[in-house]
């Protein structure tokens, strides 16, 4: 080796020596820092004896221990070597469904029409391919209009008590429920609604989902107070990918107390994988009046990640429903989310509002039109539905795109972006 060359490697090894001395030792305390939040809110949102733990393998698991001192000095000291962060668990609410007047006029599939889903379904394309993984509520996975649609894992056999494809589920034949409360299907409503509006079949009911031929995955944290807790939702995260899901809807959030860095790295994690996260920007203050996100921010919602799509809610007239978050930074689009008929339990179609119906409204149309260009990237379909939304004169909306998602558009959009 000659001088020049000994010398650059001499340093080089110098510098990285250097360099990890300084590093800061991985010790119980800064992998989990145990931060609940400055508010009592915060703290009561917090749980006591729940731990969301990511592992350096890039694995997230809910452990549960007497108390976070009992935890640290026992699971997190004997496996710190593994751990790459931990987090008490914390409790979120679903975007519960928001009364405002119906426009019976308009009809049940007013929302789907209004964004032109029609005319691509008239060109064969109907979201074939296309696995949506909710990460909601219940599903009713024998509702008429969603049972040909939904995602079945044929290495399961229902109901046998065994994981007989051996990926740590056992009877997950139709997806899985984290929490363990056994579901009030009159009161768990809300999966199916979001599950209907995505992909219901309309040769079984009346109501016909975005994309009809999409599968829905369903993975259960919302039980049924409408409450669930982020480590739950990141386990039906990280399921709903390992099956193949090419899109996650989250029609759900909280206020900055939820804003855990293991619920965001998981959704980054999600992201590096090429999944689109279509999340709901929140229903509003207690007083029902959508709040600025980019100013007071709510959670997921505004994070804002690459194949992240945020969504406020629109009327049948394309203005912006009181009741829904916005920003200009971290909202990207408007979809329908007033008065959307879909389907709940017990084979029955209903009425429900919210920015939870926004965003499956926009899974929806993200499944339409990738299946219809399907080598194109997540981040670029997310890219169509920006770039082509409709923009009404003097009714422009306070998120990114100024507008309201139009998927016939979006379709050609993407074609151009993708190109031959």
């Amino acid at each position: 080796m000659d001088a020049k060359k000994f010398t650059w490697v001499f340093f080089a090894f110098t510098a990285y020596a250097i360099l990890s001395s300084c590093a800061p030792a991985k010790t119980s305390s800064s992998v989990f820092p145990d931060n609940k939040g400055t508010s009592m809110n915060c703290s009561k949102q917090a749980s006591e004896n729940r731990f969301i733990v990511q592992w350096e393998d890039g694995r997230f698991t809910v452990e549960s221990e007497q108390s976070a001192d009992s935890f640290r000095k026992g699971f997190v000291e004997k496996n710190l070597a593994q751990i790459k962060h931990v987090d008490r668990d914390v409790r979120i609410q679903a975007d519960t469904d928001t009364p405002v007047q119906t426009h019976a006029s308009d009809g049940l599939n007013w929302g789907p029409n209004l964004i032109q889903a029609s005319a691509l379904w008239k060109q064969g394309i109907d979201g074939s391919g296309i696995v949506v993984g909710v990460i909601d509520g219940m599903v009713d996975v024998t509702h008429q209009q969603l049972r040909s649609n939904i995602y079945i894992n044929k290495g399961e056999i229902p109901q046998n008590g065994i994981d007989d494809d051996g990926n740590g589920y056992i009877d997950d034949s139709m997806g899985i429920q984290v929490n363990k409360e056994p579901n009030d299907p009159s009161k768990n409503r809300h999966g199916s609604h979001v599950s209907g509006i995505i992909a219901a079949d309309s040769a079984f009911g009346p109501v016909q989902g975005v994309a009809p031929k999409a599968k829905i995955l369903p993975a259960q944290f919302i039980a049924n107070d409408g409450g669930g807790s982020i480590g739950d939702a990141i386990i039906g995260m990280k399921y709903a990918a390992s099956r193949g899901a090419k899109i996650l809807n989250l029609s759900w959030g909280g206020d900055p107390c939820v804003e855990i860095p293991n619920l965001k790295d998981v959704i980054q994690q999600m992201s590096d994988q090429g999944i689109i996260i279509v999340s709901a920007s929140g229903n509003g203050d207690q007083f029902g009046v959508g709040i600025n996100v980019d100013v007071f921010p709510t959670y997921p919602s505004a994070y804002n990640i690459l194949n992240q799509i945020n969504v406020a809610a629109t009327t049948f007239d394309d203005y912006m429903i009181g009741f829904s978050n916005y920003g200009s930074r971290t909202v990207h689009v408007g979809a329908p989310g007033v008065s959307i008929y879909s389907t709940t339990p017990g084979n029955k179609v209903e009425s429900m509002s919210g920015t939870s119906m926004a965003a499956p409204m926009t899974s929806g149309a993200a499944a339409l039109i990738w299946s219809g260009v399907p080598q194109a990237t997540a981040n670029q379909v997310k890219q169509a539905l920006i770039k082509s939304v409709d923009i009404v004169p003097n009714r422009q909306i306070e998120v990114l795109s100024r507008g309201r998602i139009n998927v016939l558009k979006a379709y050609t959009e993407l074609k151009k972006i993708v190109g031959p």
